[in-house]
């Protein structure tokens, strides 16, 4: 397939959710000229999906569901102008900041002068018999095919994981009519935010921790699911199995960077399991090793919808600044503002591991500049 045209602007982002849109509308309400390309049909990513009630600070959209913050995003992006190519496949990223993209079935060269990569993260899958069933998937699919597709997959679930995602979209698929059978979490403790767990033990929902999933039973399908309890070694014990019905089962164990591009780029990577596995190495401005090339979002560690607008803001100003359209005093200005609120939801339980994973990242990148200006 030959390429049939070319797109020139000044920036390109890839992944239209929430960092992607937020850095584009910080980047074109400063001037810039901004183009995203994003595979779905539909912008906004996680948010179109997030039915419920943000909470935390009014800063962070506390009270609004992330349907409507998703929208309003997307508003003012139009609003500043910016370009929005969907079901646009980027399949390259190549030397000179040039793009690689599949629009419409037709091969289409883009060029830029600088490129944002945020193109989230993509489900972790566990292995376990019968994992390979139809009925089995992730956590995120099934609430994709539920709350954007409008499609209940299953009537009896069992989710697999405690996290703030399996506990949400088990309170999600009660509220669309389903059942969930129990919600099975390895480890003593539940792993998600309390409010969410309380809202499912209210409802009468079973949240076993010490548990685990042995074997998925069912001819063709997810019929029975048997689990059993589990020792402070994650062993199997043995006499403690117990069979549930069940005709689906959603894994809800994490989930992994999106880096297939950051790789292809040639940037720096580097390892940091409390960010997700491995990630671009990138400095304050969420520059990475390529100084024409940016990154937002999960795709630059695991963190939230929150999170993931205010790097995205972070980064678009950067952005702005590397193409003129921002004074180095409005630049930093702006910045510190950014870095306030997103030191804000970095605070408290559960945030410093994602502060302490940031500043690491920060710390890597400096090191690798350092080691590599010495050469």
């Amino acid at each position: 397939m030959g390429i049939t045209r070319e797109i020139e602007t000044e920036v390109a982002i890839v992944g239209a959710g929430p960092a992607g849109l937020s850095a584009a509308y910080e980047i074109a309400k400063a001037g810039g000229e901004v183009a995203i390309f994003d595979e779905n049909e539909r912008p906004g990513g996680q948010l179109f999906k997030q039915i419920h009630k943000f909470f935390g600070s009014s800063r962070h959209g506390a009270g609004v569901r992330g349907i409507h913050i998703g929208s309003k995003l997307l508003a003012d992006c139009e609003e500043a102008g910016v370009e929005i190519h969907l079901n646009a496949v980027v399949y390259g990223i190549f030397p000179d900041a040039e793009l690689g993209v599949i629009i419409d079935g037709h091969s289409v060269r883009v060029k830029a002068k600088k490129v944002l990569i945020a193109t989230g993260a993509t489900e972790k899958a566990l292995a376990f018999d019968g994992w390979d069933k139809p009925g089995v998937m992730g956590a995120g699919a099934f609430q994709t095919m539920m709350n954007v597709n409008y499609v209940l997959p299953g009537q009896k679930v069992v989710m697999i994981g405690s996290g703030n995602v399996g506990l949400v979209v088990a309170y999600q698929i009660l509220q669309a009519g389903g059942k969930v059978e129990a919600v099975i979490e390895a480890a003593p403790a539940v792993n998600g935010y309390s409010v969410h767990a309380n809202k499912l033990k209210r409802q009468g929902v079973k949240i076993l921790t010490s548990h685990t999933v042995k074997r998925v039973l069912g001819e063709s399908s997810v019929e029975k699911v048997e689990i059993a309890k589990v020792d402070e070694h994650f062993q199997i014990i043995e006499g403690t199995e117990e069979l549930l019905d069940a005709d689906t089962v959603c894994v809800a164990v994490g989930l992994t960077p999106s880096i297939e591009l950051l790789k292809m780029a040639g940037v720096e990577m580097t390892f940091l399991p409390k960010m997700g596995g491995f990630i671009p190495l990138h400095n304050e401005y969420m520059q990475t090793s390529d100084p024409d090339v940016y990154v937002a979002g999960d795709s630059s560690g695991i963190e939230e919808a929150s999170s993931a607008m205010e790097e995205g803001k972070l980064a678009g100003v950067c952005i702005a600044g590397a193409t003129g359209h921002l004074t180095e005093e409005e630049q930093q200005s702006r910045m510190q503002e950014i870095r306030e609120s997103l030191l804000a939801l970095r605070s408290g339980k559960g945030g410093e591991g994602r502060r302490a994973g940031n500043q690491e990242i920060v710390r890597r990148y400096e090191e690798w500049k350092r080691k590599n200006q010495d050469q």
